[in-house]
């Protein structure tokens, strides 16, 4: 018999994806998708479906029936229907009553949770690049954040009352792709970008293909533990808006703040893109060492933090002002604040270099 896997949140995108691409891997003899709707479109040959609300705990009788020995936890999301105390509720309570059933399970021997390197949060005396045991110096103040960080302290539990589970957590950064199904894919598809004044924030990535990649080699057995997972180097916001070739506007914190929560009323495509810690983020940015996924898990994402979004913007639509001519625009006026030649370009490496 080969791997029975179980994969949550399949009715997404990235977990349908997922789903597809485990069922077709040697060694794995079925895979089951469960999700509180049915995926937006038929799932890949090989993948059972199951409706399973993830607050109830009908999932530990799909665990039983199957036999699931692999699960891979995706529903801990940013997104969802009925409003931010329904996402919570299916990202905590729904995690809460996964790991319950895999607790009972006996059959269970390897867990894998996608978490987010949001649970560092932004702020602005953190330091230039968080590690896997750089301790934040305040749990998130709420929203997605603060969820992720409730489920990696369960799931820590988790692993202590069940040493023979093998136990990893995948701290992505933000995910981009053609797929873009993220908070902050949202916010750099608005027209023109508000940013926080006086701020630059540094921005890391992680594309689509990679994070399939590195959940397919821990789910088939690679190293436990927990690791950050984003490309090399890092883009600058002011870089982002100039490839996209959207205008920013710069406002103070409280007006960015007022931006969001009008967004939020109004149901605008920005009402997930301006949640607590994407205003931090937005303000202050996050950078994460990469050297365990490379060293002990054994993975170096094919895609740059630069490639990602490069391929990000190729799936977006065009913003108002062409980037060739917003990026010639903005560089000889910032070279010529500098006091530099106006004709003064910075080099690939300059431009991603953190500040």
């Amino acid at each position: 018999m080969g791997k029975v896997v179980l994969v949550t949140g399949v009715a997404r995108p990235l977990g349908a994806r997922f789903a597809g691409r485990i069922a077709g891997q040697p060694g794995v003899d079925r895979v089951v998708g469960v999700d509180a709707a049915p995926p937006p479109s038929d799932l890949p040959p090989g993948v059972r479906y199951a409706q399973v609300d993830p607050r109830r705990p009908a999932v530990a009788r799909v665990i039983a029936e199957h036999g699931v020995d692999t699960v891979v936890h995706l529903n801990v999301t940013a997104l969802g229907h009925g409003g931010r105390a329904a996402v919570k509720e299916s990202n905590v309570i729904g995690s809460m009553q996964l790991l319950g059933a895999c607790q009972q399970a006996p059959g269970v021997r390897r867990l894998v949770v996608k978490s987010t390197t949001a649970v560092y949060g932004s702020a602005p005396r953190d330091p230039a690049v968080f590690g896997e045991r750089t301790q934040p110096k305040a749990l998130p103040p709420g929203g997605f954040a603060r969820d992720a960080a409730e489920v990696e302290g369960y799931v820590r539990g988790f692993a202590r009352r069940r040493p023979d589970v093998d136990v990893t957590v995948l701290r992505f950064a933000n995910i981009l792709g053609p797929d873009g199904d993220t908070p902050l894919a949202a916010y750099f598809r608005l027209p023109v970008l508000p940013t926080a004044f006086g701020h630059d924030p540094r921005l890391q990535f992680v594309h689509e293909d990679d994070a399939l990649e590195v959940l397919r080699l821990a789910a088939l057995g690679a190293a436990p533990g927990t690791y950050n997972v984003a490309g090399d180097g890092v883009l600058l916001l002011s870089q982002c808006a100039r490839r996209l070739g959207r205008p920013t506007v710069p406002l103070l914190r409280p007006a960015l703040g007022l931006v969001g929560r009008l967004a939020r009323q109004l149901s605008a495509p920005a009402d997930r893109a301006f949640s607590q810690e994407q205003l931090q983020l937005l303000t202050h940015g996050r950078v994460v060492d990469t050297a365990q996924l490379r060293d002990r898990f054994g993975y170096a994402p094919r895609w740059t933090t630069a490639e990602a979004f490069a391929d990000f913007v190729a799936h977006t639509s065009a913003g108002p002002l062409p980037p060739e001519r917003l990026t010639a625009v903005t560089d000889r006026v910032a070279a010529r604040l500098a006091g530099m030649p106006g004709d003064h370009h910075p080099t690939p490496h300059q431009e991603t270099r953190p500040r």
